[in-house]
């Protein structure tokens, strides 16, 4: 589990940003990444509700994301970025120790949601956002799939 780092920001209050991420938070919060497409194909009902999108992304990691082209509800390619010449219309994007504290069976509060990651400056959102917003219950439940199956391998 990753540690938090309790700062005093300029404003005067007080934020706990998390800590560098080690080897294995990295290794793990990629192959939960590489894992999304799987779990989406065994949950019908979130296929159905993404049934009207179709966008190119960039989602993952911030120094590793991933490239996805979501068709119809459905990831049909996720490939490791910078492919080449290829655009998206947003990005969605958090450190590794980060997604790690997302993807506990209970996140703490600040730590739940993709936009309270946002706010906290552990993810940044930027691009074209009106495919993330218009299908937002979509993509918060997405990038919760692996929440259920998610673990760190001591390193």
């Amino acid at each position: 589990m990753a540690r938090c780092l309790a700062t005093k920001g300029a404003s005067g209050h007080t934020s706990d940003r998390m800590t560098p991420p080690s080897d294995s938070t990295d290794d793990a919060v990629t192959k939960a990444f590489a894992d999304i497409p799987a779990l989406l194909e065994q949950t019908p009902a979130l296929i159905a509700r993404g049934r009207f999108l179709d966008c190119e992304c960039l989602l993952g990691p911030t120094g590793h994301p991933f490239h996805a082209s979501i068709r119809c509800g459905r990831i049909v390619e996720l490939v490791p970025a910078p492919v080449l010449m290829r655009s998206w219309r947003f990005s969605y994007r958090a450190q590794p120790a980060a997604w790690a504290e997302y993807w506990q069976a209970a996140p703490r509060p600040g730590w739940h949601d993709l936009l309270a990651l946002t706010k906290r400056g552990e993810a940044t959102l930027e691009g074209d956002l009106h495919p993330f917003i218009a299908n937002l219950q979509y993509f918060k439940d997405v990038l919760a799939l692996p929440r259920n199956h998610f673990a760190v391998v001591p390193s």
